[in-house]
């Protein structure tokens, strides 16, 4: 396991080159001066050619990458410029938010996707079945924005149960914080549930109709063992690896999401950011969010070794 691990990380340090680099290259190509923005009202040419002396935006782009990335390196990200503050304590105050989110969302999926696609393979033909697939085709096809918009109507407005917007910390109130972010974490989570629904019904098929499960049966198993102890271990190892690669789909929902809910999080953060051509905003979050996706994809690897170890070699 030591081994697949430091193969892994030794992977993924020329991939977080790669994706600095794209972030930083495709930020040049973005129109408008950071200068200009950065002087505001202020258009004198003398202000405005100390500003990019003082950003080393006079200097030639390999120069201005290397100095960025010495700075990413001990954790520097810049300055903002609309919040006149550290990116890094902007990220610092954000993520945790947008974390919180997202953990709860695929917590949602996960508790949804994966018991609805076994029970519909179980009872294949079945209302089960039906109901099951019915609800995956409802929750892929309905946009984001029209279902965050339907549960603020219910939940908050005629029922009055849940807050419609704003954000409370857990460490300050965990109920309050949990009634602001459990609608947009089922929004987040309801795509990402059905479409986890759909490959743990197939997946689940296809193991049901192998030859050990027939073994195990012919045995004299109880049906319960034979799902939960033989098909399910195998029927979840690619789901494992689809569930991460669904967190992509997961953080860039949580822009919509957090915008709609008015949630301070990562997503708002970035979106003001590009409004306000906020340049180091705008590259320290997207580094950062690459770097959480490139873990978490790291998390499913070590987790897809330890469901299957055929598979560490």
């Amino acid at each position: 396991m030591l081994n697949f691990l430091a193969r892994r990380i030794a992977q993924i340090v020329p991939t977080l080159f790669f994706v600095s680099v794209l972030i930083f290259s495709l930020q040049q190509l973005l129109p408008g001066d950071p200068a200009l923005v950065m002087a505001g009202e202020e258009r004198d040419p003398a202000v405005i050619e100390q500003i990019r002396h003082q950003y080393r935006l006079d200097q030639p782009v390999p120069v201005q990458y290397a100095y960025w990335i010495k700075g990413v390196l001990v954790g520097d990200f810049g300055e903002s410029l609309r919040n006149k503050m550290p990116v890094r304590e902007l990220i610092a105050q954000k993520l945790p938010v947008t974390l919180q989110l997202g953990s709860m969302a695929i917590i949602i999926a996960f508790l949804i996707g994966i018991p609805a696609g076994i029970v519909a393979a179980v009872k294949k033909g079945t209302a089960w079945d039906y109901g099951a697939n019915f609800f995956a085709l409802w929750g892929i096809s309905t946009p984001n924005f029209w279902l965050g918009i339907m549960l603020i109507f219910l939940f908050s407005i005629e029922l009055g149960w849940l807050p419609a917007s704003g954000y409370v910390p857990l460490t300050e109130d965990w109920r309050a914080s949990l009634a602001a972010t459990i609608m947009p974490a089922f929004v987040l989570g309801n795509a990402i549930a059905a479409i986890l629904m759909r490959h743990t019904r197939s997946a689940m098929l296809q193991v049901l109709e192998s030859d050990y499960v027939r073994t195990a049966r012919a045995k004299g198993l109880s049906e319960r063992s034979v799902i939960l102890k033989h098909a399910m271990r195998n029927a979840l190892t690619p789901i494992i690896t689809l569930g991460a690669l669904e967190l992509g789909t997961l953080l860039s929902g949580a822009v919509l999401t957090e915008q709609i809910f008015s949630i301070p999080g990562f997503g708002k953060l970035i979106v003001d950011a590009v409004f306000n051509r906020d340049y180091a905003v705008v590259q320290g979050v997207v580094l950062v969010t690459a770097t959480v996706y490139i873990t978490l994809n790291l998390i499913a690897d070590v987790a897809y070794i330890l469901v299957n170890p055929r598979l560490r070699g």
